[in-house]
């Protein structure tokens, strides 16, 4: 089968009989993760390359959701999977108590890209777990217990990364004693303080944070935890001073600043850490996803000096049989290397900028469904509305709606697959998505908008 426009072959048919079969194996015997099994239907990938992924029935789908956003050199590239190929003819796996050049190598160059004096990398499985131990290595500097995080927000569905987590996917995982508060984000689209612009919004919510601080105990808080970019949760943008004051409300009262930038991380935003486009500096700073695109699961915490003279002489109590496994960290460093001579990272930029960012705009523009677009590099989300003026979402906070289902079914149908999430579109494609290619995706997202347009009032 080959895919008209593309350059590119699809499935041959031995390749979607093998996809049916998986299918009847699936259905029979896989467990699948934040759904309700028996009524679950997924969809069948025969083949990835690229930006593009080829369903069950060998149709091609422009991918803008890079996965679970991960994804952000795209699929199979040939650099990445050619590391992984030379790794594991030397050491497929080895103990994480011993040294290993790929897991030296991976360091080295994370520490060079992170801000500030992050200069001591712990290697762990994904992002959960990253923000697991990062908030286990703030208690243990701080002698401290609890958390705050921000509602809106999600940091893994581990036990305590599924309980600092602020969305409702919490909710049956959270009994209250995980030694975690929550607070209100700055988000100006939807403020909580009845904020009229960004620079109010940024005042009240330090203000609201700082209550939260006074109110639960200084003495008591080991960490604040905040995704830079929230993801699944909106990719609302931190209006300007609010990371700042996070920073400094964190510095006055003694309190860890652990970055998430679990999504946002390795160019996402169109800088290698969105830290960077606010010049903030974390205490620890938690990365996976696009580390290595996911090719082979990897994740870690970047670790401050002073966090790090904690345990230069007293133990660590923590780790993982795969902590900065051979396979992962030869694919992390060929990503890294690969994003930079590819200039990645720039084109992400170019493409939030000259693109996504005035192309999602004028949608807007034309679409009443569009309540607010926001974002940057090749991180968007489109925030879709019943009705413009009351800001009635499409699909209610923590669920669905058929008209979303019916939208992204258009989507699909169009030739795209979507990431979306209770009443949002995200647009998250690789980075090394061209101009065309990003525009082809644009134009599916108007043309499909029109079917949530039929439900506005």
């Amino acid at each position: 089968m080959n895919t008209t426009g593309t350059g590119i072959s699809g499935p041959s048919e031995a390749e979607i009989a093998e996809g049916l079969r998986a299918y009847d194996l699936d259905r029979e015997h896989v467990f699948h993760s934040w759904s309700a099994q028996a009524s679950l239907k997924p969809m069948t990938v025969t083949k990835t390359e690229g930006p593009f992924v080829w369903d069950g029935e060998g149709r091609r789908l422009l991918d803008f959701s890079s996965q679970m956003v991960n994804t952000n050199i795209g699929h199979q590239h040939p650099a990445v999977v050619q590391a992984i190929r030379d790794q594991a003819e030397k050491i497929c796996t080895i103990a994480p108590s011993h040294v290993n050049a790929a897991r030296s190598e991976a360091a080295r160059l994370i520490a060079e890209l992170a801000p500030g004096d992050l200069n001591h990398i712990f290697f762990t499985n994904g992002g959960a777990d990253a923000n697991e131990h990062a908030i286990r290595m703030a208690r243990l500097h701080t002698g401290r217990r609890k958390v705050l995080s921000a509602y809106r927000s999600y940091h893994g569905g581990t036990e305590l990364a599924v309980n600092v987590t602020g969305d409702p996917r919490r909710f049956a995982n959270d009994h209250g004693d995980a030694g975690v508060a929550h607070f209100m984000p700055a988000y100006p689209y939807r403020s909580y303080f009845n904020s009229t612009s960004e620079t109010e919004e940024t005042q009240r919510a330090l203000r609201h944070l700082e209550d939260v601080i006074l109110l639960e105990g200084p003495q008591t808080i080991a960490a604040i935890i905040l995704e830079t970019v929230p993801g699944t949760a909106g990719i609302y943008l931190p209006p300007p001073g609010y990371l700042q004051g996070v920073r400094e409300l964190a510095d006055r009262y003694g309190i860890v600043y652990i970055a998430d930038e679990v999504m946002a991380g390795f160019g996402r935003t169109g800088a290698w850490f969105a830290v960077e486009h606010w010049d903030v500096r974390p205490d620890l700073m938690t990365f996976a996803k696009g580390v290595n695109s996911g090719y082979v699961p990897l994740g870690g915490v970047a670790i401050s000096e002073a966090i790090y003279q904690t345990f230069a002489e007293r133990p660590y109590p923590g780790g993982l049989t795969y902590s900065g496994h051979p396979l992962a960290c030869a694919a992390a460093v060929a990503t890294i290397q690969t994003m930079t001579s590819e200039k990645m990272v720039d084109n992400a930029a170019h493409l939030g900028t000259d693109i996504f960012g005035p192309g999602l705009q004028e949608i807007a523009e034309r679409h009443p469904s569009v309540g607010d677009v926001r974002g940057l590099g090749c991180f968007w989300a489109i925030e879709l509305v019943k009705n413009r003026d009351t800001k009635e979402p499409l699909a209610e906070y923590g669920g669905s709606s058929p008209e979303m289902n019916e939208l992204i079914g258009a989507l699909k149908a169009a030739g795209m697959l979507p990431f979306a999430n209770f009443n949002r579109i995200h647009v998250a494609p690789p980075l090394n998505l061209t101009d065309e290619q990003a525009r082809e995706g644009l134009e599916i997202i108007d043309t499909a908008l029109t079917v949530a347009d039929a439900h506005t009032v």
